[in-house]
């Protein structure tokens, strides 16, 4: 008698499809509904333009999934966004031949910043939550400071390229993106760094029994938060231009990215191409409310709604 592998009977091939992640099945439905409501977007140029502007989001919902991994939180992010496009905007309307060392300017305050969120986290015992919180409030009012107040200078072309400009049809911002995502995936999954996060993330005591430097890793995983801020407000200000508003909101889009890729906030669980799939389905959906008519508010209580019901799927699955 032969024996027939229970993958290829009904039972298995539905034990399959649960191993999925469901996030990729909610971005397809959202784009076939996106597609279906609006058919412009079956052409090339429409569809890149999306995802030109959700590549903002994808990096900064990598950087923070490190964050996630490692049991913490950075919602400084989004400020940090906005007070770097204002002090270059400053910087570069008088000499704009400085745009690249503004570029390496903005990567050495993400990086800065994410040291000090995770110095006093990891020093001074403080919660993330609180510790970024007072960040956020720190880089909101010196971006007020500094810029008076008001959107002030102006941002070359040269600077706003990478976030607006395409190479042989392909937006330059995409590029961007998928070699950010792909080095985080190296460094999370093929290496001692990734597997010693996971590791504090699901338990810091016993990482630390187990000679791992807790408090370098997790001051490295809020440093390169810091730096997927700062790429990330290099690609944003490629269409969003100078505005003290520019970055709200990020942070808390970055965390249901997150979320909805099937990261865990307890820590210690997550994976980049789905958060990928989730920054990727969260944009498209709130490209879908603006096809539909439907204002900015619902946009936040769509966003509410995410978090809450990814968190509670992610509980009862584990």
């Amino acid at each position: 008698m032969s024996i027939i592998s229970t993958r290829n009977t009904l039972p298995g091939r539905l034990r399959g499809l649960r191993s999925i992640e469901p996030i990729y099945l909610i971005l397809l439905a959202i784009v076939a509904a996106i597609v279906l409501s609006n058919p412009i977007y079956l052409d090339y140029g429409p569809m890149m333009q999306l995802l030109r502007r959700s590549s903002p989001l994808i990096v900064l919902a990598v950087g923070q999934l490190f964050v996630i991994v490692s049991g913490g939180f950075d919602l400084s992010v989004g400020s940090l966004m906005t007070f770097l496009i204002l002090i270059c905007a400053l910087l570069l309307n008088s000499s704009p031949e400085l745009v690249y060392p503004a570029i390496a300017l903005c990567l050495v305050v993400g990086l800065a910043s994410g040291a000090v969120n995770g110095l006093v986290v990891s020093f001074w015992k403080v919660p993330s939550i609180i510790a970024t919180l007072g960040m956020l409030l720190m880089l909101r009012g010196a971006g007020l400071f500094l810029s008076g107040g008001s959107a002030r200078g102006n941002l070359p072309d040269t600077f706003r390229a990478l976030g607006r400009d395409s190479v042989f049809g392909f937006p330059v911002a995409l590029i961007v993106a998928i070699v950010f995502g792909t080095a985080a995936w190296l460094v999370l999954h093929r290496t001692s760094f990734g597997r010693q996060l996971y590791m504090v993330g699901a338990n810091p005591r016993a990482a630390r029994l187990s000679g791992v430097n807790v408090a370098g890793i997790r001051i490295a995983a809020f440093m390169f938060s810091g730096l997927s801020a700062a790429i990330s407000a290099i690609l944003l200000s490629g269409f969003s231009g100078v505005s003290t508003s520019a970055g709200n909101g990020y942070e808390l889009q970055a965390i249901s990215a997150a979320v909805l890729g099937g990261a865990v906030l307890l820590g210690g669980r997550g994976s980049v191409v789905p958060v990928i799939a989730g920054a990727l389905a969260l944009h498209a959906l709130f490209t879908l409310l603006n096809i539909w008519g439907f204002p900015k508010p619902m946009r936040d209580v769509v966003q509410g709604l995410i978090i809450i019901c990814a968190v509670a799927y992610s509980a009862r699955r584990k």
